[in-house]
């Protein structure tokens, strides 16, 4: 079962690689043809970097494919659209959890951190869990109905608060602070 498992991972983790694709090496291009960020998904599985992968300098979608804890304060910042496309929607993804070639969840994991402050637009959470406090100050913030915050969720102001979708779990308060 074990070994079954550990191809699981191993398949997933190559079908979202091969669908990331590289980053593109732009210093040497005309600037005409040079664009402003290249984004990718990207799959951590240690706390520095899940906190480098979802700073204002990382990926539009954050995956971890293992449990992962993280002892200091974690902030999601920066603007990313939908697949990185310049007319995309803006768009970020924290996916706590792993699938199958259809799409289905086939395992979740925790992510542990003390505090998570959420400062990009349109952040959804997936699968899994954020076991920790987490403090929304950017509108659209989407806790997808498969997963779950161990913790208190708190919000910058009543508008952030009313643009939210809560469709998954909360086991501590959900407010404005």
């Amino acid at each position: 079962m074990k070994l079954l498992k550990s191809l699981l991972v191993a398949g997933v983790a190559a079908v979202l690689l091969a669908g990331c694709g590289a980053k593109e090496e732009t210093a040497n291009k005309p600037a005409a043809e040079q664009t402003d960020a290249v984004t990718t998904a990207s799959i951590v599985n240690e706390g520095a970097a899940f906190t480098k992968a979802v700073s204002k300098d990382g990926n539009w979608i954050i995956a971890i494919l293992k449990d992962v804890a993280i002892d200091q304060d974690v902030v999601v910042a920066g603007e990313f659209r939908d697949k990185g496309a310049a007319d995309g929607k803006i768009y970020r993804k924290i996916a706590l959890y792993a699938q199958d070639a259809d799409h289905n969840i086939t395992a979740n994991y925790t992510l542990t951190v003390p505090k998570l402050t959420v400062q990009s637009e349109n952040l959804r959470v997936q699968g899994g869990t954020i076991k920790g406090d987490v403090y929304v100050e950017a509108k659209g913030f989407n806790l997808h109905e498969s997963a779950t915050i161990d913790g208190n969720l708190y919000f910058a102001s009543e508008d952030v608060k009313a643009s939210a979708a809560i469709d998954g779990k909360v086991t501590g308060a959900t407010e404005v602070k």
